[in-house]
Parts: structure tokens; sequence; C-alpha cells
């Protein structure tokens, strides 16, 4: 059984930072490709950042920057380190594996994770 655990989500003031896990049990993450969405209330889910097989990265402009995605092979875990948080980064925080680098990049992944709520105030 495959799961994505995401965790490190929290209350943060703006300017401030956040470490972003997501952990996976029954799936090699190194295998595929890995990435972060994320969704705001009213908005529509949103593809930030992404990391294939190879480690090759990408960043939607939003986050370019600000953010930097890597994973750890050993723990089988995948990060996203947020600096420089603005109030509009406030959203729930979702990891997704698999299907291949098309599949993440067109929000078709093979798994979920269960999503971590990042909110920006002050």
């Amino acid at each position: 059984q495959v799961q994505l655990v995401e965790s490190g989500g929290g209350l943060v003031q703006p300017g401030g930072s956040l470490r972003l896990s997501c952990a996976a049990s029954g799936v090699t993450l190194a295998a595929d490709a890995t990435g972060w969405f994320r969704q705001a209330p009213g908005k529509e889910r949103e593809g930030i950042s992404h990391i294939n097989n190879i480690e090759n990265t990408y960043y939607a402009d939003s986050v370019k920057g600000r953010f930097t995605i890597s994973r750890d092979n050993a723990k089988n875990t995948v990060y996203l380190q947020m600096n420089n948080l603005k109030p509009e980064d406030t959203a729930v925080y979702y990891c997704a594996h698999g299907n291949g680098l098309v599949g993440v990049v067109s929000g078709r992944p093979k798994y979920w994770g269960q999503g971590t709520q990042v909110t920006v105030s002050s």
C-alpha cells in the first residue's frame, strides 16, 4: 500500500519560512517524478514545483526564487523549502508522485498525499 504523508505546515508570519516534507512508503520516490501542488480556498489547484528521477527541478513563476524542492533518497522523502512566504502562499499543500513527469505536470499523478495546511498571516 502506497502512502504519501505530508508534514511541516503551519502558521507563519509574512517573510517567514517553512519546510514541508513528503514521506513515502510503498513506493520509491527516486524512481519517478514527484510534485508539490497547492490549493487555496476558492481557487484551482496549482502545480508549483516538481523533481524528476534524475533530480531535474521545475518551479512555477509564483514561487521561483523562494521555494526549493529536494529529495533525500535514503529517507524516501521529498522536501519543499519555502522562504520569504507571502500571504498569497496560504493554501493546502499536497505532494504527488508517479505516472511519469507528464503525469505529475498534468496534475494526474498516480498517488496523492492528504495535504498540509500552510497559513501565512501576521
